[in-house]
């Protein structure tokens, strides 16, 4: 793990990379009362030409240090932040992604570390970089039901997805989503669902593991009476679906402007490949509701969906359960699969992993020198 540690007396002290361990907190520290805590999710990927490389991480730098100004962490340059990486993943890299096509995950944390009570600005914090074995969990075909049997392993060795901890009714080919009940929210316009913070996280638990046990993989989240579609549980959310007045196709995700989602950076970068490589699709950022969605499936105008996050990368989503209603996307029809249910995705997470496993070189993807 690589440490750095801050005082408001003497500013940042000099890196250190150490064993991983337990980190050393008093009782009244700061990050337990108040929730000063943020993150970042990022990867690094061992390309086919051998070279580990990272993708936009002056993305999660900036982000990064957005959401620790968010609850009044220390700052510093972005620049020495990817620097940092950079160090850290050169040493590790050889040991955790030896092969090409493998991936390590990387999560950075700064928390405030302070042994006093009382609301206040943090004197004292600990920024630490650490990674983590993650099972590739964007394959249509890995969320499976417990009466299904499991398909496997990825090509990498690594379980190809999570299993669902309670009854499901099908075996399905995509995420499965259930949409949040209207008494419960996960951000509102002014608060922090724009920042990488742990309070955003914490009181998520409860509609996710409801989602569990009723056989579903992620929680959509939905804001107001009018139920504007956000995010799906940690991802940002995108549609594909017909316009009724032109038969354009359309990709359509909620806006960044009301500070309720977060700038995801595989949303980002969706949003550029699609305008560059896609002519055929209108990309549109605004709010959408899910009752637009079940008027397109009503009108069988609904193509696709799927989340873009860090950790399940670009998951085609099967199906969604809103409130008695049962929307089902292509995927999840008899007779079709994911070529078929699930092109446009598809295609995307192509073009993303050709950048990541530098098949094609794109200054998306930073060459980090191993150690």
């Amino acid at each position: 793990m690589l440490t750095v540690r801050w005082t408001a007396k003497s500013g940042w002290e000099a890196p250190e990379i150490r064993p991983y361990g337990p980190l050393s907190l008093l009782p009244t520290a700061s990050v337990l009362h108040y929730a000063t805590e943020c993150f970042e999710g990022m990867k690094a990927y061992r390309g086919v030409d051998g070279r580990v490389r990272l993708f936009r991480p002056d993305r999660n730098a900036k982000r990064f240090l957005q959401s620790a100004a968010r609850i009044s962490l220390p700052q510093f340059g972005p620049d020495e932040f990817v620097k940092l990486l950079k160090r850290f993943v050169g040493i590790e890299a050889a040991r955790w992604i030896p092969e090409p096509g493998r991936f390590i995950y990387i999560r950075p944390t700064m928390i405030a570390t302070a042994p006093a009570l009382g609301m206040q600005k943090p004197k004292e914090a600990l920024l630490y970089i650490i990674t983590a074995m993650f099972p590739s969990l964007d394959e249509p075909t890995a969320v499976i039901s417990p009466a299904a049997p499991p398909n496997g392993t990825t090509t990498n060795g690594t379980a190809n997805g999570a299993q669902h901890e309670g009854p499901g009714p099908k075996a399905s080919k995509g995420m499965r989503l259930l949409a949040s009940r209207h008494d419960i929210i996960r951000a509102w316009p002014g608060g922090f669902g724009n920042a990488k913070v742990g309070a955003n996280y914490g009181p998520s638990l409860l509609a996710q593991g409801e989602a569990k046990e009723r056989g579903y993989d992620q929680v959509l989240w939905l804001f107001g009476d009018e139920c504007y579609v956000t995010e799906a549980g940690g991802s940002n959310f995108f549609v594909l679906w017909k316009r009724r007045d032109t038969g354009r196709l359309e990709l359509v995700t909620a806006p960044l402007g009301d500070g309720i989602i977060l700038a995801g950076v595989t949303r980002a970068s969706v949003l550029e490949l699609v305008k560059k490589n896609m002519p055929e699709i209108d990309v549109v950022e605004r709010t959408f509701t899910m009752q637009e969605i079940i008027a397109a499936e009503q009108e069988e105008r609904l193509l696709e969906a799927f989340g873009a996050g860090t950790a399940f990368f670009i998951a085609p989503c099967s199906d969604i359960h809103f409130r008695g209603v049962d929307v089902e996307f292509p995927l999840a029809k008899s007779g079709v699969d994911a070529a078929q249910g699930a092109r446009y995705a598809l295609e995307i997470k192509r073009l993303l992993k050709d950048v990541m496993y530098g098949r094609v070189q794109h200054e998306w993807g930073v060459v980090v020198e191993e150690e």
